[in-house]
């Protein structure tokens, strides 16, 4: 093979083509013919006859298609762009639905990226069946082996942040507090404790101005707490004084609940407003508490209160519900109500959810149905 100037290839009937390798890393090949055969084409690029060169032609759309080494590419009319590798066989991929050929068992993110023409600001993700996507970096390795065709797509990044219950997008993966706290719905004007809560960590009190970086590892929340809540004011945001689990988070949210979590004189209540009653009770909605254990899931959330104090329609009373507790001032009467034998609780499966659902049917029983 013979690398020659540009006047060189000009004259007679060579031509000059780029060829690339598994890199896609391409070099200037002259040919002596314009219409050159799969392994013309090979041979000029440095390959023997037994070393089973792959002739792959880069079309103008960007696609790979195969040329067989008897097959003739006119070079005047189909461009002069090739990948010619030595392999055994051809796998197959598809990217954002389009169909490649490629010579090789592994494909790095790279490859990819230069094959689908994917911008530097869209991410390489690997599809996959029952499980999240993949993303694959540029630098990742994919084996094109297994069964089927491996499928990738390019995504523009985003990341997601709770903000007091309001989940946002961001399309960069550092943010404001304060940006973050107006895209939530959240007004900066207001005077707020806020504190950022990563897994693993302490909560963290952070500013306004305080950027947050969302690829770090475990990070969940912020928590807005107003410093100073006077009259006409609009309502603050709800307080959060602990965590419950992310299950019961995100429950409470979907179903819509007004919750708070209080520390109050040592213990631990998620309070629910305007929790819906059954009909035959004298009121529709009450205020409702659960007691949440420091260890809680390890302890059992038992009995639940209610205020004011619930009755109901038919005058008859409620037995073993003036168990009494003060929240923040607000007398409770609490429910004596109890998992029996074979409804134990259990750590691994049992939560605020499962609790609620206990609730529901010790108001439901009072009311017959």
């Amino acid at each position: 093979m013979t690398e020659l100037s540009e006047d060189a290839a000009d004259r007679g009937k060579r031509r000059r083509i780029e060829v690339a390798d598994e890199t896609l890393t391409y070099r200037n090949v002259l040919v002596d013919d314009l219409t050159p055969t799969g392994a013309q084409l090979a041979a000029a690029a440095g390959f023997k006859p037994k070393q089973h060169a792959v002739v792959l032609q880069v079309l103008a759309n960007g696609e790979l298609e195969d040329v067989r080494l008897t097959e003739a590419v006119d070079l005047t009319r189909d461009g002069g762009r090739f990948v010619i590798v030595e392999t055994d066989r051809d796998y197959f991929i598809t990217i954002d639905g389009q169909r490649f050929q490629w010579p090789c068992r592994i494909v790095s993110g790279a490859i990819v990226r230069k094959l689908g023409q994917l911008p530097v600001g869209v991410t390489v993700y690997l599809e996959r069946v029952d499980e999240a996507d993949r993303e694959i970096g540029d630098q990742d390795l994919v084996d094109l082996d297994g069964r089927g065709v491996e499928a990738f797509v390019g995504r523009k990044p985003s990341w997601k942040l709770n903000i007091q219950g309001v989940t946002i997008e961001s399309e960069t993966p550092t943010i404001v507090v304060s940006d973050a706290m107006i895209k939530a719905g959240f007004d900066v004007a207001q005077s707020w404790h806020i504190f950022l809560k990563v897994a693993g960590q302490a909560k963290r009190e952070v500013a306004l101005t305080d950027v947050v970086d969302l690829r770090t590892p475990g990070i969940e929340k912020i928590r807005l707490t107003p410093k100073e809540v006077n009259n006409g004011e609009a309502h603050p945001a709800p307080r959060r004084d602990f965590d419950v689990l992310e299950a019961d988070e995100t429950y409470l949210d979907c179903i819509g609940y007004k919750w708070e979590t209080v520390n109050d004189g040592g213990r631990r209540w998620l309070v629910i407003n305007n929790y819906p009653v059954p009909t035959g009770f004298s009121v529709a909605q009450t205020r409702l508490a659960l007691e949440i254990p420091p260890t809680y899931p390890a302890a059992q959330i038992d009995m639940f209160y209610t205020y004011p104090p619930l009755a109901l329609v038919s005058g008859r009373a409620i037995d073993c519900t003036h168990i009494p507790a003060t929240i923040l001032g607000v007398p409770y009467n609490g429910w004596s109500r109890h998992r029996g034998p074979g409804s134990e609780w259990n750590p691994s499966s049992d939560n605020v959810v499962t609790h609620l659902a206990l609730v529901e049917s010790a108001l439901g029983k009072e009311v017959g149905e």
